[in-house]
């Protein structure tokens, strides 16, 4: 646990985490808010609320890197300005918008989301050392684990017991409260040493979109592609046993699980490689169609939860130190519009394997999807030529596939394999 005290007092850091906290509480929780408002508030279907949902996703995704090059080029405190400003006047609106008008102003919320996860991120690369960084970067999963254990039951228990509308509101609050708090502390997104770096002229899109990143976006997209996926195959499985009220107990141990490997890997002296840790995580998903009570999927979401948190530091880390100095906002909102799209993708996909066959199928389904962009992304690593950011953290060693955690190139020319 030495390396997370060493994280944590590296200043700023602590305030950092806790604040981005918030914010992404809310930002997990979104979805969940506009599906109660359509579904109870504007007494709408559920596919009025998919279509809400959809919208926003979509813009997320598509905000992603939109957003990331605007805080290379203009820094963090205009775009927090601008898109704070956006989400509260969104919130405040939700409850007098009809639903037409809720579709677009959701397309249009998602595009300027408050970038907390990716900001939170950059810092994190900017702020810690190579050796903190796998420390750092699972905090940073852990702390994603739990804002979704607890944003959307905050917000279920919300629309419940007060209002849809009071949560929309309770949202919005909550984001404006975690964006003006990451502007107020204006962590560094650079490191002292890339500054030169980051103010030179912006490398070619091609010098920087290896294989390599390709490989680690396609990994960051089938990691949360699962995970979409394992969130529905639960509720099947529970649906066809009639025990659909056991659903968010399950949800929980998945949580949990997940906050308990993320502290584990990040004590760990040796990274593993992210193909494997996404590998694994597609094989243990897919025996947990096995189960058809919520006794038995509470015990057979453990291993796949143990192993989200690492996959998803992981991910983070190799992202991260792929990018160069000048264009990290854009490169990492490229991994978050890759997760938005998998999140968006997976439960479909998924949806379409239940009707065809069982639950089980949607857990068989969501692992291949892992276990498919764990191969891919391997594949992709393994013919890429050696490329990555050269900051002042990085020595020989660091270069190439080493960040990536499949192969690279030593100094001499030599492949060598971790």
């Amino acid at each position: 646990m030495s390396g997370y005290r060493q994280v944590l007092a590296v200043p700023g850091m602590a305030p950092l985490l806790g604040v981005s906290l918030i914010a992404r509480t809310a930002i997990t929780a979104d979805v969940m808010a506009l599906t109660l408002f359509v579904v109870l508030g504007l007494k709408l279907n559920y596919a009025a609320a998919g279509g809400v949902a959809a919208a926003l996703t979509a813009g997320v995704a598509l905000g992603g890197p939109l957003l990331g090059r605007m805080i290379d080029s203009r820094g963090l405190r205009l775009v927090l300005l601008v898109t704070v400003t956006v989400q509260v006047v969104f919130w405040l609106g939700v409850p007098i918008l009809p639903y037409g008008l809720l579709l677009v102003a959701s397309f249009v919320a998602g595009l300027l989301m408050v970038p907390a996860q990716a900001l939170s991120r950059q810092a994190i690369a900017a702020m810690t050392t190579p050796t903190q960084r796998r420390a750092a970067f699972a905090l940073e999963s852990v702390q994603g684990e739990l804002s979704y254990i607890v944003g959307p039951a905050v917000v279920i228990l919300g629309a419940a017991t007060v209002s849809p509308e009071v949560v929309a509101w309770g949202v919005g609050a909550a984001i404006l409260a975690g964006g003006v708090g990451i502007a107020v502390l204006n962590p560094p997104l650079h490191a002292e040493g890339e500054a030169d770096a980051a103010a030179a002229e912006r490398p070619p899109r091609r010098r920087w979109l290896s294989g390599t990143m390709v490989a680690a976006l396609i990994m960051a997209f089938g990691t949360t592609t699962l995970l979409s996926g394992v969130d529905l195959a639960i509720v099947a499985t529970l649906r066809e046993a009639g025990q659909v009220s056991w659903a968010a107990v399950v949800v929980v141990v998945f949580g949990v699980s997940s906050v308990i490997g993320g502290l584990i890997y990040g004590a760990l002296t040796r990274p593993l490689p992210t193909w494997l840790l996404l590998g694994l995580l597609g094989l243990v998903t897919i025996p947990a169609g096995l189960a058809h009570d919520w006794p038995w999927l509470c015990v057979a979401v453990v291993g796949s939860g143990l192993l989200t948190a690492p996959t998803l530091a992981r991910v983070a880390d190799a992202v991260s130190g792929l990018a160069p100095p000048a264009v990290r906002g854009e490169v990492i909102g490229l991994q978050s519009s890759a997760q938005s799209a998998g999140f968006a993708l997976g439960s479909p996909l998924v949806g379409v394997a239940i009707d065809l066959s069982a639950p089980a199928g949607g857990f068989a389904t969501a692992g291949l999807a892992g276990l498919t962009a764990a191969v891919i992304g391997y594949l992709l690593a393994r013919r890429s030529p050696a490329r990555t950011a050269v900051s002042h953290h990085a020595g020989p060693t660091d270069l190439g596939y080493r960040v990536f955690g499949t192969s690279g190139r030593s100094p001499t020319g030599e492949l060598e394999t971790e």
